[in-house]
């Protein structure tokens, strides 16, 4: 919106042509998204406690999060917002990836927050059931799919390597599917202490924004010998909105939390990685980079196998950054650890721009 506005008013300001830069714009989402964060946050969260829309605590968890019960849930509609009205503002709306990754965030986030309204305002203890989160996730999972696979050469690209590129051809749209489904589970599954969840998303996103930036950018793509897809380089800004909007977000539920994000947040966040990832042709970076959203799916996954199994259970509790609070650890300890790891994995990931 404000392109188009620096566009028309460039012809008497010749200075406004700075906005056509990727990069400033890319600041100044992020410095957008942050300052909405932080100014809406009290209002959201005395709404959110005024309405008793709390965090319901499993009698069977750790002991320590008993205190945490009743904490205003749903945060992730901040975030949402935030990441909105700033990619609506700095984007290029005429970009037809800005609003694919803008659409599918939206969707997914339309799912958490309906299972989230079920518990905790409707007070269904489940939630929406599970075979319908899965269907609904399906069903805009598949359509992102299909976007991407028309928009792309059906191919994979492995890290490190220049030349090896695994042709997938219709089965690129399972592929496709199944990052995107999985990376917003995966990030639901991690969202449970705080702040653990929101930063290692955030740092994500920054790495992907620069992949997008240089994705989009011929010259740069091909000196960095990375593929070149037109126009996905304004994805930058609104990897740049999900950067401002959850360090925004993480002034309030830094430990102790004032707010959590519930799966309206985390569904949508994870649902954004993993389509932009797909966009810029970086799904295993994604992995690499998503080592802790890995790493927790994995634990449930094999704490739910041994059980059916052998009936005996691998961890004290799934996901594992449970099983580390029964061990003893305190909160903080796991989640800034959480965190190192992440810095490092992301790091790791970033390196493969060079080292291929």
């Amino acid at each position: 919106m404000l392109l188009w506005l620096s566009e028309y008013l460039q012809q008497f300001f010749h200075a406004l042509g700075v906005f056509q830069y990727i990069t400033l714009r890319a600041v100044m989402a992020a410095l957008t998204s942050m300052i909405i964060s932080l100014v809406m946050g009290p209002s959201i969260i005395a709404w959110l406690s005024k309405e008793q829309i709390g965090q319901v605590v499993r009698e069977d968890g750790p002991q320590s999060h008993l205190s945490k019960s009743g904490t205003p849930t749903m945060g992730g509609v901040l975030i949402l917002a935030s990441i909105t009205i700033t990619t609506l503002l700095w984007s290029d709306l005429s970009n037809i990836y800005v609003w694919a990754v803008l659409l599918t965030t939206l969707a997914f986030g339309c799912i958490g927050w309906i299972d989230d309204y079920l518990k905790l305002v409707l007070k269904h203890s489940r939630g929406l059931a599970s075979r319908w989160k899965y269907f609904w996730q399906s069903v805009f999972g598949i359509i992102a799919a299909l976007f991407l696979y028309a928009h792309s050469s059906g191919a994979l690209l492995v890290p490190f390597f220049k030349n090896v590129v695994i042709p997938l051809g219709p089965l690129y749209i399972l592929f496709a599917y199944f990052v995107i489904v999985g990376t917003s589970n995966a990030v639901n599954l991690t969202d449970g202490l705080d702040g653990l969840a929101i930063l290692p998303t955030v740092l994500i996103a920054g790495a992907l924004g620069i992949f997008a930036y240089i994705t989009g950018h011929i010259k740069f793509a091909e000196y960095l010998v990375m593929p070149y897809v037109p126009g996905v380089g304004e994805v930058a800004v609104f990897c740049a909105a999900m950067v401002g909007s959850g360090l925004g977000f993480l002034w309030y539920n830094t430990y102790p939390a004032k707010i959590f994000m519930g799966d309206v947040g985390a569904l949508a966040l994870g649902a954004a990685l993993g389509i932009i990832a797909v966009l810029v042709r970086q799904e295993l970076v994604l992995g690499i980079m998503g080592g802790v959203f890995v790493i927790e799916t994995l634990s449930v996954m094999l704490q739910v196998g041994s059980y059916k199994l052998r009936g005996k259970r691998i961890f004290k509790m799934a996901p594992i950054h449970h099983h580390y609070e029964l061990a003893g650890w305190p909160e903080p300890r796991i989640i800034v650890r959480f965190w190192i790891l992440t810095v490092i994995l992301v790091l790791f990931g970033l390196a493969t721009i060079k080292l291929r």
